[in-house]
């Protein structure tokens, strides 16, 4: 992916353009600033799109040999590229590490998400972006992942039908897509956290 920096004039001039677009003044007390402060705002949450703060993926020896399942779970938060608007939500992840490979450092898996997150995005794609990226850090060989991202959609909920009703979508790979008796354990661990 290339990486994308964020150029402050454009952003700036582009919000004040959108203010005075709906009706506002860029200029009045309680704006002003505002574009410099969209602009900070983009930094952090689009920056996903920067390399630079792409996250080191630690990862360990399987010294047990272990090839038990590892889960995690947690928060993300990202934009809708339909509109630009926040989805947000709780990720359940699990692998099944290599007897013979490596394991990852925990809160690796929490940075990954919110790197992946932090650009305009789809939810189901989301879940292949995270996937995709801790595979390459175990060299691809990591015997199954498991993702289940379930986000509110503000999209769907101040805006068009107003509805509440969460999305939840999965990515099963290796082992969790061949084992239906894995992938079930993974959905109880999960829904029992």
């Amino acid at each position: 992916m290339e990486t994308i920096t964020p150029n402050a004039q454009d952003i700036e001039c582009a919000i004040r353009t959108i203010i005075r677009a709906i009706g506002e003044d860029p200029d009045r007390e309680g704006l002003e600033g505002t574009p410099e402060r969209i602009v900070r705002m983009f930094k952090e949450i689009y920056r996903g799109y920067d390399e630079e703060q792409k996250p080191k993926i630690t990862t360990f020896v399987n010294d047990a040999h272990s090839s038990d399942m590892i889960c995690d779970s947690g928060e993300f938060y990202s934009m809708c590229e339909h509109h630009m608007m926040p989805f947000f939500g709780e990720y359940h992840f699990a692998y099944i590490p290599s007897p013979t490979g490596r394991i990852l450092g925990i809160s690796k898996v929490a940075r990954v998400v919110g790197y992946c997150a932090a650009r305009l995005q789809l939810q189901e794609r989301l879940g292949h972006d995270i996937v995709n990226m801790l595979s390459e850090a175990l060299n691809g060989e990591a015997l199954g992942f498991a993702i289940v991202l379930r986000g509110k959609h503000m999209c769907k909920s101040m805006r068009g039908v107003k509805n509440n009703g969460p999305m939840c979508t999965a990515y099963f790979t290796g082992k969790f897509k061949e084992d239906a008796q894995l992938r079930n354990e993974f959905l109880l661990l999960m829904n029992n956290k």
